[in-house]
């Protein structure tokens, strides 16, 4: 992935949307008060729930929240309006074959949004070195065989508790390592190249 860089004003503003969504955000499709599931994302809702940064194109189409590129260099991202410390995440998505994005948890800057100020859990099948590519957490746990999500729906489910950090993709677990470089942070949507579609992303905190 590209790392974002904001310009100082640009952090400022970022940051003041960030402090004042903290702990307050909404429920695209309700929750599940038995399991303590929130819907950031359900089809084509859920947009408040989010900030966006960078310059991605976000939009609601065709049932999903999605971002493509028209001209030009773009590299942007939907973060959460709060922070998360342990939780687990699921998120439905479509990639592109050339799709460059990720899910980025934990983040701790919102002047520079990158795999190493965050932990990203990748989607790029055509990442030249592959054993950081799909289903990875980019410098942090590499993967053997990469796994393919290009041209298809997928499935990520993310558990992140303390140090220990498991991602499974498409139900099966293609990294769980220990880290305590991030403790908490918002949760991050990648656009970097291609066409990426959110249908839904559901979270809890554990």
């Amino acid at each position: 992935m590209r790392r974002l860089s904001m310009t100082w004003a640009g952090a400022l503003s970022v940051l003041a949307a960030t402090m004042s969504g903290f702990g307050c955000a909404t429920s695209a499709g309700g929750s599940a008060a038995d399991s303590g599931w929130v819907t950031l994302i359900d089809g084509v809702n859920g947009m408040d729930n989010f900030m966006a940064v960078g310059d991605g194109d976000w939009k609601a189409s065709d049932g999903a929240i999605q971002a493509e590129r028209k001209t030009g260099p773009a590299n942007g991202y939907l973060l959460t309006k709060r922070p998360y410390g342990d939780f687990q995440i699921r998120v439905e998505f479509w990639a592109s074959d050339n799709a460059n994005s990720g899910i980025f948890m934990r983040c701790q800057n919102v002047y520079d949004v990158g795999d190493r100020t965050c932990y990203e859990a990748n989607i790029f099948d055509q990442r030249p070195d592959p054993k950081y590519g799909t289903g990875a957490v980019v410098n942090f746990a590499a993967i053997a065989n990469m796994p393919k999500a290009g041209g298809k729906w997928n499935t990520y489910d993310i558990t992140a508790k303390g140090k220990r950090i498991t991602v499974l993709l498409n139900g099966a677990t293609t990294v769980d390592f220990e880290d305590s470089n991030f403790a908490s942070g918002p949760i991050g949507l990648q656009y970097g190249a291609g066409t990426i579609k959110f249908r839904k992303v559901q979270v809890r905190t554990l």
